[in-house]
């Protein structure tokens, strides 16, 4: 028997819906039907690129179609939530663009509502899909390094705010700025490599240093400008204690006096080894430098694991459209990992505002 074919729509026709909608073309099983966005010719003439038979301005009317099977979710934060949980309620399954959501309360509203449909609810996390933080995964999990109990990972721009003004810089629009933006990337690949601890409590610090005084906008502005003053952090760095004893450090940046070369990076000491995953230029690093240290008998024998370009959105996608798939996979897919993600950057900026270290239910 042939694989089923999936009818789908995109809402977003930014970077992020592109990225959607070239990984769609690409699967064999899968018709893209519709497509929702408010760039009227950009929206036509990606309808035409890849056959869409509906685009429409407004998301509303796209998740009301009859013949969807799924739908992708790739519009400012403070829609992601009223977007999911209308199709959701549509009996649609839900690929959204990070964050889940504005706060955990949405997100779990959001979870809520795939429980209650029986449809999956997942988020773009595709840096978790790297090759490096893939190869680095084995690595750990296959216990090379012992028990991790230390850990520091980041994302820091110099110049990366993706514009002033825009909804990425509203408190009300986005939720919050480079933590709650690039922040949840660095927080669900760190978490992913230490095999999922829980978060016990936070303590962390915001900053607004450089953006209240318009430094930092990145080259390649990514949003339309709404008029909006800078509201969020540019800055963020947290430190979270996780059960078991280990502990991580996050720090991220949209705008910083510091390389100019974007970094994501990976640090890990454990019982029996330790780890240094450094991607200088992040994104644009397809494969980072990975540096494994161990001793074997008594002697240094530390080295460098090869590892290959990873998957990013066509491989979120394609897991997606796998899971649609096989409908056992349906309930252990309802957006639970991205909701743990959205408290722990909830207390995250509940500890900055507080000044004091905060327990994560």
């Amino acid at each position: 028997m042939s694989d089923p074919t999936f009818r789908v729509g995109v809402i977003g026709v930014g970077w992020a819906g592109q990225q959607h909608l070239a990984a769609y073309a690409a699967l064999p099983n899968v018709e893209i039907v519709a497509i929702a966005g408010q760039e009227t010719e950009l929206r036509h003439e990606l309808g035409a690129r890849y056959g869409a038979k509906h685009l429409f301005n407004d998301w509303e009317r796209l998740v009301e179609l009859p013949e969807l099977d799924a739908i992708s979710i790739a519009v400012p934060n403070f829609l992601h939530a009223p977007v999911a949980i209308a199709a959701l309620k549509r009996g649609l399954h839900v690929l959204s663009e990070k964050p889940l959501a504005r706060n955990a309360v949405e997100g779990r509203e959001m979870v809520e509502a795939a429980r209650s449909a029986g449809r999956v609810l997942d988020v773009a996390f595709n840096h978790r899909l790297r090759g490096d933080i893939q190869k680095l995964g084995e690595i750990i999990h296959g216990g090379e390094l012992g028990r991790p109990y230390y850990a520091k990972a980041s994302w820091m721009r110099r110049r990366g705010i993706p514009k002033i003004g825009s909804w990425f810089t509203n408190r009300d629009m986005a939720g919050g700025g480079p933590l709650a933006d690039i922040g949840v990337h660095v927080l669900d690949y760190a978490l992913f490599l230490l095999g999922e601890p829980r978060v016990t409590s936070v303590s962390a610090a915001t900053y607004n240093e450089l953006g209240t005084r318009d430094i930092g906008s990145m080259q390649w502005e990514t949003a339309a400008g709404q008029g909006s003053a800078f509201e969020v952090e540019d800055m963020a760095a947290a430190f979270l204690r996780l059960q078991g004893g280990g502990t991580l450090v996050l720090e991220t940046s949209w705008a910083a006096f510091r390389n100019p070369d974007d970094l994501i990076d990976f640090h890990v000491m454990g019982t029996e080894g330790g780890a240094e995953l450094t991607a200088v230029g992040a994104t644009k690093a397809k494969v980072g430098d990975l540096r494994i240290y161990r001793d074997v008998d008594g002697e240094v024998a530390d080295y460098r694991p090869s590892a290959e370009p990873g998957l990013a959105h066509p491989g979120v996608v394609a897991d997606f459209v796998r899971t649609l798939a096989d409908p056992d996979e349906w309930a252990r897919n309802d957006g639970s990992i991205a909701l743990r993600r959205a408290q722990i950057i909830d207390a995250c900026y509940q500890s900055a505002t507080e000044k004091k270290e905060i327990t994560v239910e």
